[in-house]
């Protein structure tokens, strides 16, 4: 009898055992594992639902948002700040920041607006070849001076360059605007192919080469594996410090875009251009996920920030609600964000730490 209670008992434990290997959801540990992985998955496509559900709430509250016109504008307000959170987000994923992307933005245009009174470089190719040079060289700056330094943080760098930058183009453009672009300029900032913004056309062909670049190539991987990890990075025989000048030449090169467009906008060379829109990108990157822990974003999560920060404001005005709200309303979207990037760190810390266990 007691022989026959043995085989039983341990005939039971054996089917349970092909339960929990055959349905792993039934198990309290691995269900709480399935329900970490759903609200990992949830916060991943955060952005995406928060921009959906933002369009859903004002397409009721304003019967013009989903208007043709009304759409346009939006895509158009948010491509300038859409391009420099992609080079911001490069930036972001190596654990640091780029606060000079606005005054980079302002000093492109003026060195546009001067190479258009040059001869040499009138032409349109000539005049957006200075603008993006121009940012280069300010990310080049910023990223030799970083690495080169052994500065703490690139925080203090670029908020140097923020400044310097400003003033340089203060000082080349007299402090007044200098009108006048060519008319290649004037198509990247404000013309339409068909019924599409060529802004919005720059956006995404940006987006793709950007996302193609960290996700396919061998040095964008290594910018990813930097930012996780530079100590591991680094003994992977991974040249760090070439891989965050990098970084920093990308966002610069962002910016030299962002004031083709803007001249493009203002047919002009705009010293006080940009002003603050160093936070709008990055709150952009950090609203679309990228991580200030460093080794994650996603280019078009960091798209999707831009337009979500445009569609609020976009939103507010239609409602004719106070601007100063504006300021309120997109502070508490960042700090959201950020503390759904702290909860999902913890989430993937768990998960790792069961997935190791």
């Amino acid at each position: 009898m007691g022989v026959g209670r043995v085989l039983v008992v341990e005939q039971a434990s054996q089917l349970a055992e092909r339960v929990r290997h055959r349905a792993p959801w039934l198990s309290r540990e691995s269900g709480s594992e399935t329900w970490l992985t759903v609200v990992r998955a949830a916060l991943q496509l955060g952005p995406v639902l928060v921009l959906g559900l933002l369009w859903l709430v004002l397409s009721l509250l304003s019967p013009v948002f989903f208007t043709q016109q009304n759409m346009t504008n939006l895509g158009v307000q948010a491509a300038i700040v859409a391009v420099l959170a992609i080079g911001q987000l490069v930036v972001i994923v190596t654990r640091g920041i780029d606060l000079s992307v606005g005054s980079t933005l302002a000093l492109a245009t003026v060195t546009g607006a001067l190479a258009y009174d040059t001869a040499l470089l009138s032409s349109g190719f000539g005049v957006i070849a200075t603008m993006i040079a121009t940012g280069a060289a300010v990310g080049l700056v910023n990223g030799v001076i970083f690495v080169k330094g052994r500065i703490p943080h690139a925080f203090i760098v670029t908020l140097a360059t923020l400044y310097a930058a400003r003033g340089l183009a203060l000082v080349l453009s007299g402090g007044a605007s200098k009108p006048g672009m060519p008319p290649a300029v004037q198509t990247a900032g404000g013309g339409f192919v068909g019924d599409i913004p060529v802004p919005v056309i720059i956006v995404a062909g940006l987006g793709v080469l950007a996302s193609v670049f960290l996700t396919r190539t061998r040095w964008g991987r290594w910018i990813f594996a930097t930012g996780g990890n530079p100590d591991a990075a680094s003994r992977a025989g991974i040249p760090v410090g070439r891989v965050l000048i990098s970084a920093y030449v990308i966002s610069g090169i962002a910016a030299g875009v962002a004031g083709v467009m803007t001249a493009g906008r203002t047919d002009s060379g705009f010293p006080t251009a940009g002003d603050l829109a160093e936070l709008d990108a990055i709150a952009a990157a950090i609203i679309g996920g990228a991580s200030l822990f460093g080794g994650r974003g996603n280019v078009a999560n960091a798209i999707v920030g831009a337009l979500i920060l445009a569609t609020i404001r976009n939103g507010l005005n239609l409602l004719d609600v106070n601007p100063f709200w504006q300021l309120v309303v997109i502070g508490g979207v960042i700090l959201v964000a950020v503390q759904l990037d702290v909860l999902r760190t913890r989430i993937e810390e768990k998960l790792r730490g069961r997935a190791a266990a």
